[in-house]
């Protein structure tokens, strides 16, 4: 459903900052089981020498990974570079499909004859737009969110688990895309040359109302929060929040596993709404370190206020492309009746906008990976501090490496990488612990050699 832009983008406004609701956590047993030690530290990590060279230090953990689990990951990852080309192709070649074909007109018609309500027309129009996209763009969801997940290992459901999970998400879109399409068309029919500008002010309210909504009523459609109660985990975590102004009381694990074999955590909500949450993956293969390292990275996200400052940054983009389908909207409708769109207040136009949106985000898909990198960065340095764990920090890069390719150029982490690369991670982590020495013990310095006794 790659079409549906207007609920995917509101839902990334909303919770770029924080994994996917797929990938949550789950329930505790009443006897926890032993948590991991942290692995051993690489010596030219350790201080041993009683002081620690960052480039030596970043390049003996990177070295950690086995060629073939490298070459594994940067697979994965750089198929991800032609899945953004094959995605944005088959979207366009989706709208184009139903605006030449005449489906879109012929779906408004349809909802025409059952109401006079331009507002009805429009909830009448979303659930038949809904399907045909979710059918056109289904071969191509279900081998990049089944069959390729399969490949690589990395996801635990069955075909019928996924169809279950996608079914959920259409769902959800149905609902969440009624309302956000029916509003973005009010304020088109209303205000026709200044819809761009209002069309965005309404998209970052939307982002903001699901951002809130996100932890207690989007997350537990897919996964089942539970609070954590071991408190060896619990105790730590909380203590971390108290110190960096956050009001929590609990914290919550998901049944991510069910899904996939991610490892992932997030501070997540607004006021009220807010949770710390763990998935089951990170408290089932990670040490207490790594867990700490992780989740100051998650609590920088929200003591920084990404989401807030995400909305506007979004916001400034929207506000583009929406003044940009303004100026070409109406010039491709006027050279194309056979599309049968009367103008900008027409839903059967909606194919179009999602055409020239798409266009415009995929173009400047660098500018987007880069505000969203640049705040994971600033998190990264946040949880440094915060939780003072370089070394757990650096384990758990390493363990993203299963999706995540490690070491890229420096042009192509510009254009493809929306978190920092596993090297710069890394990098940051064993910079902050060679300029942190209290953090470890250096060697005790040999003694020097007794000076000679004086010859009679």
């Amino acid at each position: 459903m790659r079409t549906l832009w207007w609920v995917k983008l509101t839902l990334a406004l909303a919770l770029f900052a924080v994994p996917a609701a797929a990938q949550g956590a789950a329930c505790c047993s009443v006897q926890p089981a032993p948590l991991k030690p942290l692995d051993p530290i690489p010596a030219a990590a350790s201080g041993a020498s009683g002081h620690i060279d960052v480039d030596s230090a970043t390049r003996a953990y990177l070295d950690q990974l086995p060629a073939d689990k490298k070459a594994r990951s940067d697979a994965y990852f750089e198929g991800g570079y032609w899945l953004l080309l094959w995605d944005f192709l088959w979207s366009s070649a989706v709208c184009l499909l139903l605006l030449q074909t005449g489906w879109s007109a012929r779906m408004r018609d349809r909802a025409a004859r059952v109401s006079v309500s331009s507002t009805v027309q429009t909830l009448l129009y979303w659930p038949q737009y809904l399907l045909a996209a979710a059918v056109l763009t289904l071969p191509l969801d279900w081998y990049e969110g089944w069959y390729r997940e399969q490949q690589y290992g990395m996801s635990n459901l069955t075909l019928g688990g996924w169809f279950g999970e996608a079914g959920k998400g259409f769902a959800l879109s149905l609902v969440l895309g009624a309302v956000a399409v029916t509003v973005l068309y009010a304020l088109v029919r209303r205000m026709e040359r200044t819809w761009w500008a209002w069309g965005a002010v309404a998209t970052i309210v939307f982002g903001g109302i699901i951002a809130m909504l996100g932890p207690v009523v989007i997350s537990p459609i897919f996964n089942h929060p539970k609070p954590l109660t071991d408190q060896r985990v619990v105790a730590p975590i909380l203590s971390m929040a108290r110190a960096n102004g956050i009001d929590a009381k609990e914290v919550y694990e998901i049944d991510a596993s069910k899904q996939t074999k991610r490892v992932s955590a997030n501070v997540s909500g607004l006021g009220a709404t807010m949770r710390i949450t763990l998935n089951d993956n990170l408290l089932a293969r990670s040490s207490l370190p790594e867990i700490e390292a992780v989740m100051g990275h998650e609590m920088g996200h929200y003591v920084l206020n990404h989401v807030y400052k995400g909305l506007v940054m979004f916001g400034v983009l929207i506000v583009i492309g929406f003044a940009l389908i303004n100026a070409f909207y109406t010039r491709l409708i006027a050279r194309n009746p056979a599309w049968g769109v009367r103008g900008i207040g027409d839903v059967a136009g909606l194919p179009l906008v999602v055409l020239l949106f798409g266009i415009y985000f995929f173009c400047i898909t660098p500018v987007t990976n880069t505000i969203v990198r640049t705040q994971e960065y600033e998190a990264d340095i946040f949880g440094l501090n915060a939780a003072r764990q370089p070394d757990g920090f650096a384990r758990a890069a390493l363990m993203l490496s299963e999706y995540r390719k490690m070491e890229p150029g420096a042009l192509e982490e510009v254009i493809f990488y929306d978190h920092p690369s596993g090297r710069t991670r890394i990098h940051s982590a064993m910079r902050w612990k060679a300029e942190h020495p209290e953090t470890w013990t250096p060697a005790p310095a040999a003694a020097a050699p007794a000076a000679a006794p004086p010859k009679p």
